[in-house]
């Protein structure tokens, strides 16, 4: 009853986000539409605990065998733009833009910390076989040489009272590459497990009703 219930809640709630898009045609479509299907989102919510209501709003969140996958993200992001804007800055010389990139090191830094415990806590917890243990250890190498560059990285930086300067600064920048290189490898080997070996995914099977609607649905 409770998985019926979160059902036609989490319907609810996909449907007041993609209510009213660009490419909606029918009526009741468009802004009267979206506001119609939040109505019927928020009704379906009342009675619920708090935990039912995580599970309606976040039903991705809440699918995932770990938070390793959603936490990573972050310092990709970070450490890449950090490397990108202190490169361009180095060579315009423009130390506020370096000064922003030292902050973009410093919090991917921790993000990364975050990524590794995540990741650590993930490997003991997903099942998975020899070959995809290979492929693990490789990618948890990568995510610690990551986690010990950028401390390094951050460390140095902060040690000089910011932004580094002459042929000092070509050589972090030289690491902040490596770093860089070690973030590309690492997130290949992620890909590699996930979407070749299926690790941490729970799989949904068909039924030919739902194949038909699959390839039936309109646009």
């Amino acid at each position: 009853m409770v998985y019926s219930l979160n059902m036609i809640d989490m319907n609810n709630f996909l449907s007041f986000q993609v209510h009213g898009g660009a490419g909606g045609h029918k009526a009741g479509d468009g802004v009267a539409g979206g506001v119609e299907a939040l109505l019927t989102f928020l009704e379906s919510l009342v009675g619920l605990s708090a935990s039912e209501m995580f599970v309606v709003i976040m039903p991705g969140i809440s699918a995932m065998a770990n938070i390793h996958p959603m936490v990573v993200h972050f310092p990709i992001a970070l450490l890449v733009m950090f490397f990108l804007l202190d490169f361009i800055a180095s060579i315009l010389q423009k130390d506020n833009w370096r000064h922003v990139a030292g902050g973009m090191l410093y919090l991917g830094t921790i993000a990364a910390a975050c990524a590794v415990a995540a990741g650590l806590m993930a490997e003991g917890a997903v099942e998975h076989g020899e070959n995809v243990h290979l492929i693990m250890e490789r990618h948890e190498f990568f995510g610690i040489s990551i986690l010990c560059l950028s401390v390094v990285l951050s460390i140095w930086r902060l040690l000089n009272g910011g932004p580094i300067k002459g042929v000092s600064n070509i050589a972090f920048l030289m690491f902040a590459e490596l770093l860089n290189v070690f973030i590309m490898l690492g997130a290949d080997l992620g890909g590699l497990m996930v979407y070749k070996y299926g690790v941490a995914v729970e799989a949904v099977e068909l039924t030919t009703m739902d194949y038909f609607q699959e390839h039936t649905h309109s646009h």
